[in-house]
């Protein structure tokens, strides 16, 4: 009986042990840190001034599919229209922003007739102009067309056990499969409303071989501190 519970009493131990250890790297705290990934592709976030405009007076958006914690996927597609080509069905997200911003691909830029400028999420000035057309209504932008720079959501208590703050700049490997590669020039976006994840655009995705739900891993030594 006493080798019995001894048995058991190990066998317990070396379970909550592998649990801790577990945690901890979710956390932060173990030899890796592993990051979900979120494919995005082309899409558009309105001021609620364009919703108006696109769609009709009064007009709410349709949540569809949750994002990051309080943002989404709508029902509403728009069209983008360049001076050489058009992109048909690009999704909205909502909530509406303060500021209309439309995030596409290289690729996209050179079907649309437009320079691809790489920025983050609302720099916007000196950015290439595009025309949005919905069903009921169209908006002409002169500016806010970006190719979104690559970016990871981090919560601060995640942020904290690694070291990281805000406006950092990282890599990430690949490191498997036949298209293994390290991403580098990655910014850190550190917000209490965020769940751990790596974005990146369709061209990026396709280049490594990635799909959403994957992992990468951050590497570490490679930090360059934000402002």
């Amino acid at each position: 009986m006493a080798e019995n519970e001894s048995l058991v009493a190990q066998v317990v131990a070396a379970v909550l042990a592998r649990l801790n250890d577990q945690s901890t790297q979710a956390a932060g705290g173990g030899e890796k840190l592993l990051i979900p990934v979120g494919v995005s592709a082309r899409h558009v976030h309105l001021s609620p001034e364009d919703v108006a405009e696109l769609f009709g007076p009064g007009y709410n958006l349709t949540p569809k599919k949750p994002l990051q914690p309080g943002q989404y996927a709508a029902e509403e597609t728009v069209t983008l229209v360049g001076p050489k080509g058009t992109l048909t069905k690009v999704r909205v997200l909502g909530p509406p922003r303060g500021h209309t911003q439309v995030e596409v691909s290289v690729t996209d830029c050179f079907t649309l007739g437009i320079p691809p400028v790489v920025r983050a999420s609302g720099h916007i000035a000196g950015t290439p102009g595009i025309t949005i057309v919905g069903p009921k209504g169209a908006r002409f932008l002169r500016e806010g067309v970006i190719v979104a720079l690559r970016h990871i959501h981090i919560t601060p208590s995640e942020a904290a056990a690694w070291g990281l703050k805000d406006g950092d700049m990282v890599e990430v490997a690949v490191p498997a499969g036949d298209r293994a590669l390290t991403f580098g020039q990655v910014l850190v976006r550190v917000s209490a409303a965020s769940q751990l994840e790596l974005h990146i655009d369709t061209d990026e995705a396709n280049a490594a071989g990635l799909k959403s739900g994957d992992y990468v891993e951050l590497k570490r030594g490679g930090e360059r501190r934000g402002a």
